[in-house]
């Protein structure tokens, strides 16, 4: 019997990084503010290509400069997903999610 490539050898380091995260129970963490810094970025990005002050995206929120700050810390992932949606749109953009296959 053949064994597969990935058979032959052991795994010097002993899993993935996907692995060590389910095991030392951050996963989930990691992920959500893995999604959200994605998600500030794109935001980010489409404020610089319109040449938008954050002043300016924030009065289009009818918001803040600091709360509109907030919103986008990449490292705050507590935020709602009707602030993001507003942030989106003050850009020109809209917030879409989906459930995919885990």
């Amino acid at each position: 019997m053949k064994k597969k490539a990935n058979e032959d050898h052991a795994d010097p380091l002993g899993g993935t990084l996907e692995e060590l995260l389910e095991q030392t129970g951050e996963r989930e963490e990691v992920y959500a503010e893995a999604l959200k810094r994605v998600l500030a970025w794109q935001i980010e990005q489409a404020r610089r290509q319109q040449d938008l002050s954050k002043s300016d995206v924030a009065t289009r929120m009818g918001t803040s400069r600091s709360q509109l700050e907030r919103i986008l810390d990449p490292t705050n992932a507590a935020v709602s997903l009707q602030a993001l949606d507003k942030a989106a749109r003050a850009v020109g953009k809209r917030l879409s999610i989906e459930i995919v296959d885990a």
